[in-house]
């Protein structure tokens, strides 16, 4: 497989399965991947981010030694829609390093304090921000108060639905 012309062969789910199951654990197919991410054009980065969320829920220990390039890429200027979206899906995949714990909070909370964010990103920041809320529970108040926020403005209905599962793993009744 050429992973790079494969990538850009079809844009569909039955070719991004395919190469997740082509890359597996395979430490480096995974870095091939990592830096199709990082460095090619817009078309093959918002792919590759694709398929390596899931590498991440398969084998989140591969993508550990790489999770650093990949948070930072969370603060470039204009990254791309489908680049956060599928970053901030793989972290709900895995556990985030201490280290790496403080620019991910500050990353999701901008994107779900932010109505602009499309809804999957600001979902999925949800999530990860409740998984850190079990290790600081400090952050808890203000991921509730920023979902119940947003649900009394009348939120789209998937981000209603993953507020109030959300709401509900902080020990917040809905």
């Amino acid at each position: 497989m050429q992973l790079r012309n494969d990538i850009l062969k079809e844009h569909s789910r039955e070719n991004t399965m395919k190469i997740v199951r082509w890359i597996g654990g395979n430490r480096e197919r995974i870095a091939s991947l990592i830096d199709l991410f990082l460095h090619d054009e817009y078309r093959v980065v918002q792919r590759a981010a694709w398929i390596l969320s899931y590498v991440a829920k398969e084998h989140p220990e591969q993508i550990q030694p790489h999770l650093e390039k990949i948070v930072n890429r969370m603060g470039d200027t204009g990254i791309p829609v489908a680049v956060k979206r599928n970053v901030v899906r793989l972290l709900q995949f895995m556990p985030v390093p201490e280290y790496l714990q403080g620019p991910v909070m500050d990353h999701c909370f901008r994107f779900l304090e932010n109505p602009q964010e499309t809804v999957a990103v600001r979902a999925f920041s949800m999530t990860v921000l409740a998984n850190l809320a079990q290790q600081y529970p400090d952050i808890r108040n203000e991921i509730i108060l920023l979902i119940e926020d947003q649900l009394r403005e009348g939120a789209q209905p998937a981000f209603v639905s993953r507020g109030k599962k959300t709401l509900k793993a902080l020990g917040k009744r809905s």
